[in-house]
């Protein structure tokens, strides 16, 4: 069973990650012709065709938002990359921007063409500064060949600060203008009054990767690889205890098992070579027991008939020795230190969750918990208090992983 190489670039390739010759290597400099010749209306039928869904984690349909933003009002619109991968266990935008920065960059400059931007911003985690020299490199080769810069579409990077709570679209906008990185309420969505008040759209750095490519081709070659449903591939970051770490490409469907154990990819569990647990999706994620990684793909629908995701693409494995009431207290306490404490919710009920597992209470007060995590998800703002008790109310519907059982 082969990896798949399409976001990726071939590992045989000697051309500079942001050069012309890597550009061209790969069919950007087509797709940037391609994208140019057709009307913004033509560029969003095309996104829309291929079927791409946002790969930050949302799973939004990328051509319906992009639909928004074209057709919101406003003289003045914005499109942001956003790389302030802050989820835990989750590399992929790292490893992307490292081996092909140019791929999504020439995305957000297709999905700035389709929208009518004429800015675009690169948000960037603030500890990847060997990425960001890479991503400015790129920039200057597309502003060297006329795609980028004045007269066409001025690319901007902005450093994040490491606040986990930057990477939700509506912190990182107020971050990009020199706010505290507090999420808005919603509505309005950033598709109609982003930054400054203007409609705005923010894709992740492999959803753009994923246009890029598609434009490098079609829509029918792009639907060679994955489900009828959910077209293409997507990165994974395994870690944990698993004998090859690292960020892989695989086409969605995928057994969750092979992901995991293919000697090309996983390789198969580390440490004490027994599953205990996945955490899919990073620490807003879900635990998997071994029964359900053996069933599931790696597919929405698939997933979701276990109330998990693919979420960021994070897949954290442990073997049987770990104590996941351990892992759940770092988890809780994670959270509570990034609250950025805005919403009563997130901010007392991080917080809370936290003081009941460092007292060992994850075991013995599971319905007050079970009704703490419902109200952060019912009445939190934003995304952090909403799925920060997601993978502790897993654990809790999973009685098998609880070593108290």
């Amino acid at each position: 069973m082969n990896e798949v190489r399409r976001l990726l670039p071939d590992l045989r390739s000697a051309s500079g990650p942001a050069s012309p010759e890597r550009l061209a290597e790969r069919g950007f400099d087509q797709a940037l012709t391609k994208a140019w010749a057709m009307s913004s209306q033509a560029i969003i039928d095309e996104v829309t065709a291929s079927g791409i869904k946002g790969r930050g984690g949302a799973a939004f349909p990328t051509g319906l938002k992009w639909s928004s933003v074209n057709k919101a009002e406003g003289q003045t619109k914005y499109v942001v990359m956003n790389a302030d991968e802050s989820e835990l266990g989750t590399f992929k935008d790292r490893v992307l921007l490292e081996e092909d920065p140019l791929g999504a960059l020439v995305g957000l400059l297709i999905a700035a063409h389709a929208v009518g931007a004429r800015k675009a911003f690169c948000y960037i985690r603030g500890e990847y500064r060997e990425v960001e020299q890479m991503l400015a490199k790129a920039i200057d080769t597309l502003t060297q060949l006329g795609w980028a810069g004045p007269g066409r579409i001025d690319v901007e990077i902005r450093r994040g600060a490491g606040a986990y709570i930057a990477g939700e679209e509506t912190a990182l906008f107020n971050s990009i203008e020199g706010k505290r990185p507090e999420p808005r309420v919603k509505p309005p969505f950033p598709t109609n009054k982003g930054l400054w008040g203007s409609p705005t759209l923010i894709q992740n750095v492999e959803t753009l990767a994923n246009v890029a490519i598609l434009f490098a081709h079609d829509a029918q070659w792009f639907a060679e690889y994955g489900t009828k449903a959910t077209a293409g591939t997507k990165l994974v970051a395994l870690s944990g205890h698993i004998q090859r770490p690292g960020v892989y490409e695989v086409p969605f469907g995928m057994a969750l098992a092979d992901i995991l154990n293919a000697p090309d990819l996983g390789g198969g569990v580390a440490g004490s070579g027994r599953l205990r647990a996945v955490l899919l999706g990073g620490a807003a994620g879900t635990f998997l027991s071994p029964d359900e990684v053996a069933q599931s793909q790696l597919d929405y629908a698939s997933l979701g008939a276990f109330g998990a995701s693919i979420g960021s693409g994070a897949v954290m494995v442990f073997d049987d020795t770990v104590d996941l009431q351990w892992v759940l207290t770092k988890l809780a306490r994670f959270f509570a230190d990034e609250s950025c404490g805005q919403c009563v919710p997130c901010r007392i009920g991080t917080q809370r969750i936290w003081e009941i597992a460092e007292k060992g209470g994850l075991w013995t007060r599971t319905e007050d918990l079970r009704e703490l995590g419902q109200a952060m998800r019912d009445a939190s703002i934003c995304g952090l208090g909403q799925t920060a008790p997601l993978a502790l109310l897993s654990i809790l519907d999973r009685p098998g992983l609880r070593q108290d059982v």
